[in-house]
């Protein structure tokens, strides 16, 4: 088991440095272009592996914090992939099975989250302000995508604007994880929170830039 553990995690820092490096060069560079496209594959798949690594090495050798980052992870960067396959959803065009099973999947998790996030803090374990936090973002979105699944949508490109904010949202959870990892210096909630703080308002200016009213 041991062995697995080591080679899993071998295979989570390759992963999680590549989707470090493709994210940023993404963020940065114009988006929708062909260098753009070519780098998001790598992102996807490098951050899809990192996630399902993550999570096997959080059931193996029980990591609350892994665990949060692998699905957060895979949840965003599936979904973000997915929505470019879902351009038609307010022309009658239906979700697939992997679809529902991403988002309804995510809502446990979401629950769970925030169910043991309340049982930490009430008994003083402020690591519960973390797991409450990602617990209702990622409830919301949820929400969202089943809203979304079932029509009703507000803007023509919504599959575009979901596609931006999950892609930055699996961003922020590999630079979390960086952070947390690696931090000496900020107290452990600030390190943990400090991407979404940093980066949200990237996700709002980009919606609002790319959004197009029906």
């Amino acid at each position: 088991m041991e062995t697995i553990f080591t080679i899993l995690l071998i295979i989570h820092i390759i992963a999680g440095s590549i989707g470090l490096l493709t994210g940023t060069i993404n963020i940065i560079k114009k988006k929708g272009d062909k260098t753009h496209k070519s780098v998001g594959k790598f992102f996807f798949y490098s951050m899809l592996i990192n996630g399902f690594a993550g999570f096997i090495m959080s059931l193996i050798h029980r990591n609350d914090f892994l665990l949060i980052v692998a699905v957060f992870s895979i949840y965003m960067v599936a979904t973000g992939q997915r929505f470019l396959s879902l351009k038609q959803l307010n022309k009658e065009q239906k979700p697939k099975a992997i679809d529902w099973i991403l988002t309804y999947t995510m809502l446990v998790f979401a629950f769970l989250f925030i169910t043991y996030g309340s049982y930490l803090l009430i008994n003083k374990v402020y690591f519960g302000i973390v797991l409450l936090v990602f617990g209702v973002v990622c409830c919301l979105m949820a929400i969202k995508d089943i809203k979304v699944y079932k029509g009703n949508i507000k803007e023509k490109n919504y599959w575009l604007l979901l596609h931006i904010q999950r892609m930055v949202g699996s961003y922020i959870a590999a630079l979390t994880a960086f952070i947390v990892v690696n931090n000496h210096f900020l107290p452990g909630i600030v390190g943990w929170l400090l991407p979404t703080v940093i980066f949200t308002p990237l996700i709002v200016k980009w919606t609002k830039q790319y959004r197009v009213q029906i």
